[in-house]
Parts: C-alpha cells; sequence; structure tokens
C-alpha cells in the first residue's frame, strides 16, 4: 500500500507534464497558424503549343523560372533515385521518420555537431513553403509540424509534385522541369543515369554545387548520388559505372522561345492563366523560324520577316512568326510584323478580280486593255513600265498588271472594294478624310500580313473568310458567314492563282500564289494557298525604310514556297464548285468577251500628269549598304510619273542619265550622305527632291 500511495503522485505528476506538453505543443501548433501554399501557387505561366508541347516559359513576378510540373512528367528513374537517395521510407512514414531523426541526433551526439538532418521529402517541402535559414531545434519542430499538416491534407504524389515544383537548382532556377530544360537543353522526361543523379544532388547545396560554376563539385555530388542508388539497388554496377563517365553540363540553355510573339500576345490577354495552350504546332513552328532566319541573312539590309500559316477549314493559327530573331535589336526582332500595318502593294489584285467575276463585269478568258489610259490625274503604270496590249483577264493577274487590274477597279468602284473588306470584318488603314481612290488596288491603303492571309484563306473556302482561331479547343463559332466573294469567283481566282509563273526554286501548277511589292520598295509579300492551308510572307524594314530591290516575286516567293514544302503534304486543288463556266474567250457570251467593248478609252495622251519623282520620297533615308565593299553595295533607284518623255536625271546639278525614254532608271553613289535629286522632261518641267543614302 505504501508503494502504492508512493507511486500516485509520480504518475500524477507524469500525467500532468503530458498534458502540459500537449497543451504547449497543441498551444505551438494554433500560434503557428494555418499551412500557405502561396508560394507553391506563384509558378511561371507556360505557353504550349496543340501537343501540350512547350513554345515558351516566362519568369515569375520574383524573376523565376518555376514552371508547373507533374510526377509524370519526369523520368522515373530520377524519382527511384530521388527515394532512395532522400527518403527511402517516403512511401511508408507519415511525413517524419523516426528511424532518420534517431540516426540524426546519434550523430549529432557522437560528432558533436549535424551531419544529416534526418529530413524527409516531406518535410524539405515544409521548408521550401516556409524557407528559413536558421538550422535550430526550433526551425527542425516548426518542419515537423508542417510535414505533419502537408501528409493529412495531400496524397504522396501532391506532396511529390509539390517537391518538384520547388526543388532549389541554382540561380533563379526552381523544380526539375526548370533544372532540365536549362541544364540539358529538353523536359525531364526522358533523362539518362548520370541527368538523372545531378537532378537529385543539386538541392542539397544548388549554388555550391551549379553545374555552370563549379562542375567539378557536380560531378562528385552526381556520383554520391550513383552511389547511393546502386547500394539500394535501384540501378547496376554497369549502369553506375557509364553514368559516372557521361560529363557534367558546364553552361545554361536558353529556355525554348518558340512563337514568342504569339505566346506574348495571348499571356497579355490572358493574364491570370498559368498554362495557355494554342493552336501552334511546335515542330512546324520551330521549322518556319529556322527557314526566316536561313532566309533572312541571304539580304544586305536589315530587313525583318514574318510568317503566318493558317488552316483553312478551322481557322486555325498553325504557326505565326513575327520576326526571324526576337532579341535582335537591329532587326527590331520585338515587332510582331504579322500584326504591323502596311501597303500590301499588288496583293489585293485578286479580289479586284473576283469582284469583277461576281457582279458579272468579266471572265477569266475576258479581254482587257493594258495600253496607257489615264483616270482624271491617275495614271496607273505597270511595274516593268511597259504595256501588254490586248490580254485576258488570267493573263493580266497571273502578271500582276497594274492597268488592266486599275480598269476593273474603275468598273467596280473602288467603295465597293472597301465596303467588302469591312463586311468581312478586315480591318484596314485609309489616310484619315480622304475618299477612296483607284490607287487602293495597287496598294493604297495598310492591312496586317495576318489579315490579307486571312483573305486568302477565305478564297480558299470558296469565299467563306473564317475567324482565326489562336487557341487549343477554340471554335470559330456560329457567327453568320462573312464573304469575302462567292464561291464561283472565289474558284476563278484560284484557277488562275495557280498558273501564275512560279519562282525557280517552284514547279508549276502547284499552288496559287499572289505576290505585292509596296510603293517605293518598302514591302515584299507573297500569299499562298490550296485547299488545307494559307501562308502569307512578308519582308521587309520594320521602320518603313525603302529597300531598292526588294520585290515580292524575288524575294517573298521563294520563300512561300519553301515553307509551304515544309507542310510536309502535297498541295489540293479546290473542286470545282457548280455554274462555273470554263470557256474560251471566243465562246463566251458577247458581253463578256471584251470590258467596256463599247465605251471609248481615255488615253494618257490626252490630259498631262504633272511630272514628280515617285522613288525614293522626298526626305527619306535609303540604306543600299555603302559601308560595305563595293561588290556588295545596291544602286539607287530612280523612278518618276507625269511629265513628257525623253527624260534626264541629275544629282546635285550633275546629269547621271540622259534622254531616257524610260521612266526608272538607277545610278550608283560614291557615298554616303545627302543628295538632291531632280528631274528634267522634254517640256521643260523638273521636280527635285533631297534624300540620304547609307
Amino acid at each position: 500500500m505504501l508503494s502504492l500511495r508512493f507511486l500516485r503522485p509520480i504518475v500524477a505528476g507524469a500525467a500532468a507534464l503530458i498534458a502540459l506538453a500537449g497543451l504547449a505543443l497543441w498551444s505551438y501548433v494554433v500560434g503557428l497558424g494555418p499551412l500557405d501554399l502561396s508560394v507553391a501557387e506563384k509558378r511561371s505561366t507556360v505557353v504550349l503549343d496543340r501537343d501540350g508541347r512547350l513554345l515558351r516559359p516566362f519568369v515569375t513576378g520574383e524573376g523565376r523560372w518555376r514552371l508547373p510540373i507533374e510526377t509524370p512528367d519526369v523520368d522515373p528513374h530520377y524519382l527511384a533515385m530521388l527515394k532512395a537517395y532522400e527518403d527511402a521510407r517516403f512511401e511508408r512514414h507519415f511525413g517524419v521518420d523516426p528511424l532518420a531523426m534517431l540516426r540524426a541526433a546519434s550523430q549529432l551526439l557522437r560528432n558533436g555537431g549535424i551531419v544529416s538532418g534526418g529530413s524527409t521529402l516531406t518535410m524539405q517541402v515544409a521548408r521550401l513553403l516556409e524557407p528559413r535559414e536558421e538550422r535550430t531545434l526550433g526551425a527542425k519542430l516548426r518542419q515537423v509540424v508542417r510535414a505533419i499538416q502537408l501528409e493529412r491534407r495531400f496524397s504522396k504524389n501532391q506532396i511529390l509534385t509539390l517537391y518538384l515544383t520547388l526543388a532549389p537548382y541554382g540561380g533563379n532556377l526552381e523544380g526539375a522541369r526548370a533544372a532540365s530544360l536549362s541544364y540539358f537543353g529538353r523536359e525531364p522526361k526522358r533523362l539518362s543515369f548520370a541527368e538523372a543523379a545531378l537532378l537529385v544532388a543539386l538541392p542539397q547545396a544548388p549554388e555550391l554545387r551549379r553545374p555552370d560554376r563549379d562542375p567539378q563539385a557536380a560531378r562528385r555530388a552526381r556520383d554520391r548520388v550513383l552511389d547511393r542508388a546502386l547500394a539500394r539497388g535501384v540501378i547496376g554496377a554497369a549502369e553506375a559505372e557509364a553514368a559516372k563517365t557521361e560529363p557534367v553540363p558546364k553552361k545554361r540553355h536558353a529556355f525554348p522561345m518558340l512563337a514568342a510573339h504569339a505566346a506574348e500576345q495571348v499571356v497579355a490577354e490572358q493574364p491570370s492563366e498559368r498554362v495557355l495552350r494554342l493552336s501552334i504546332d511546335s515542330r512546324l513552328q520551330a521549322n518556319l523560324e529556322r527557314l526566316a532566319r536561313e532566309r533572312i541573312e541571304r539580304f544586305d539590309a536589315p530587313l525583318s520577316l514574318a510568317i503566318i500559316v493558317i488552316h483553312n477549314a478551322t481557322g486555325e493559327i498553325r504557326a505565326q512568326v513575327g520576326s526571324p530573331d526576337y532579341m535582335s535589336r537591329e532587326r527590331g526582332g520585338a515587332i510582331d510584323m504579322t500584326r504591323a500595318v502596311r501597303s500590301p502593294g499588288s496583293a489585293l489584285k485578286p479580289l479586284i478580280y473576283a469582284l469583277a467575276f461576281e457582279n458579272g463585269i468579266a471572265h477569266p478568258e475576258t479581254l482587257l486593255d493594258d495600253r496607257p489610259s489615264r483616270y482624271g490625274v491617275y495614271q496607273p503604270e505597270n511595274f516593268d513600265l511597259g504595256f501588254q496590249g490586248t490580254v485576258t483577264a488570267r493573263r493580266a493577274l497571273q502578271l500582276s498588271l497594274n492597268v488592266p487590274a486599275v480598269e476593273l477597279l474603275n468598273e467596280l468602284g473602288p467603295a465597293r472594294l472597301l465596303a467588302r473588306l469591312h463586311q468581312t470584318g478586315i480591318v484596314i488603314s485609309m489616310p484619315k478624310e480622304a475618299a477612296p481612290g483607284l490607287a487602293i488596288g495597287l496598294g493604297g491603303l495598310g492591312i496586317t500580313l495576318t489579315d490579307l492571309t486571312r483573305i486568302f484563306a477565305g478564297l480558299a473556302r470558296g469565299g467563306d473568310v473564317p475567324r482565326l482561331v489562336r487557341r487549343k479547343g477554340e471554335t470559330s463559332g456560329e457567327e453568320p458567314l462573312r464573304r469575302i466573294a462567292e464561291p464561283v469567283a472565289a474558284w476563278y481566282v484560284f484557277d488562275i492563282l495557280r498558273g501564275a509563273p512560279p519562282p525557280d526554286n517552284a514547279l508549276a501548277g502547284r499552288l496559287a500564289f499572289k505576290t505585292g511589292t509596296s510603293y517605293g520598295y518598302r514591302d515584299a509579300w507573297a500569299i499562298g494557298y490550296d485547299r488545307t492551308y494559307t501562308i502569307g510572307v512578308w519582308i521587309g524594314r520594320p521602320d518603313g525604310t525603302a529597300v531598292p530591290g526588294l520585290v515580292g516575286r524575288t524575294s517573298a516567293a521563294p520563300i512561300l514556297f519553301d515553307a509551304y514544302g515544309r507542310l510536309g503534304i502535297e498541295p489540293e486543288a479546290l473542286p470545282i464548285p457548280p455554274f462555273a463556266l470554263q470557256a474560251t474567250t471566243a465562246s463566251l457570251p458577247p458581253p463578256l468577251r471584251h470590258i467596256r467593248q463599247d465605251v471609248p478609252k481615255t488615253l494618257a495622251s490626252t490630259v498631262q500628269a504633272p511630272l514628280r519623282i515617285t522613288f525614293p520620297l522626298d526626305g527619306s533615308r535609303v540604306d543600299l549598304g555603302l559601308s560595305q565593299p563595293l561588290e556588295e553595295r545596291s544602286s539607287l533607284s530612280l523612278k518618276s510619273s507625269g511629265g513628257t518623255p525623253p527624260l534626264t536625271w541629275m544629282v546635285d546639278g550633275a546629269p547621271v542619265e540622259t534622254a531616257s525614254l524610260r521612266r526608272e532608271t538607277v545610278w550608283q553613289p560614291q557615298g554616303a550622305g545627302f543628295l538632291r535629286l531632280s528631274v528634267i522632261d522634254a517640256k521643260g518641267a523638273t521636280d527635285s527632291i533631297t534624300v540620304r543614302v547609307e
């Protein structure tokens, strides 16, 4: 009885101590507050292609690369090594591994310092969620509590995902995906044993083991992971030895930046979304970006180049190259030239012909007159300053003759062309308060490459202009049809353009295409299509500076055909619609055989337009590459309109071309600087401008 009376206070005291300890622990846990997961939610925004492949990631607001990742996104060998090295009992413990804690405590007592922390992966996640610099018992207790809370709230797979997302890898790299892309240049889905071991080793001391700063330290840490994996049966001896011979990466790779402009645009439109999926095909995008870089290097001037690919049936943008080099300041690479408003030159002519066919004014075999004509003071000229005489509408469009196109537009009325563009949702730019004139048919308005390509996609769809789809999963919806032309007229244009003379790198009769060169050689265009795809190409300087010799047919068209070749499909013709009239000129109904047959022409000689220098423009700057060797320099093109030939051209008062019957000539400056250019016609009329050549 005495012994029992003696034990009772001891037991009661122990119970009280336990209760007090429990109360203190409960008070401590309550004082910690709820688990804060805000760090894990601050992830990089990523833009993916149509199949989920990475196009471009963006840093977090703190400037870190922390890409979304799930356990199926990493190599299983990496996960096995991670658990073997960091937390062998990860699948069995409740957030804290008592055996590991006892081991760490005994090592502390034997060695007088911390040898291993005994931390589980769950405890490491807790530390990453609530970073603390100190390594004290209080900090360790906090990790233990948070680890237990994590295990109660999340599954093992979710905890592992948090580790894969937050683990540090040196510098501003966080997470296995960012580390794999930066150090190995690819996703972590497939890793070698050496790569997997390096990713396991780095988070332990990310700054000391960074392979781009201390590859030897990284190698030693990697090899220790391989030894542990071998000891625990994760890999075999031969695999471990082979992995140790693999070199450690010594530099970081740049993160992917495919479709950089399209990615920026969608992020700006949806800033709150962290995963954005575009309709772009990353493989095609990479192929066309490579093509753009290869081709633009052949030009001496600092040009930019843009390409866009539209899938006709769905309206999906499958590729969008805004510039050949996003990082190039010289080429204005950060400017998305698929969205820049530029003059299309002759690229809109097919729409003029489509409207003429649709309104019964002409047929592809209707005869048109390509002779000097004037409409008030406006006198159109062909690009080569020559005339073909009487030609069919088919031939006139295939040769891109200006005079017949203006004649058709005069019959239609410029307002009808503009109205059709507006009805289809195409955005055009016109001078404020300017009445639409015939010059709009030859490029006297502004339009983007995207909208111009969309017009041709409409022709490929039988005249129905698609609503563009930029994000995967979107649809063109139930919007009413926006017709750019009727089906028969659209097919006539396709049949004509498919017969246009192709560039030297292409075969005839495969792709319907049209080129364009804007006034002053500022823009070169080529748009091509078949039944499945429409591709648009633009070349020029983003600042609008003239580039002598920049012509759509020779500069942009070869790139168009190369781009189509990289689609990996054979061009498919449009089906012939019902009621299409396939006939010769002689078999056409009489009203369609010749346009305006009973209406006399206004010959150019009846009204004299004033003499004007049309290229270069007054006050402009022309890059001729005069800082380059003599054989690489370009000549200065001189072009005029109006007046009475022969013409005399003068530079700074000295004649450089006399008695010229042509309105265009070329001259080679001896050096850079300002020039005074003048032209004098047969009646003594003059015009002068000042330009700067470089």
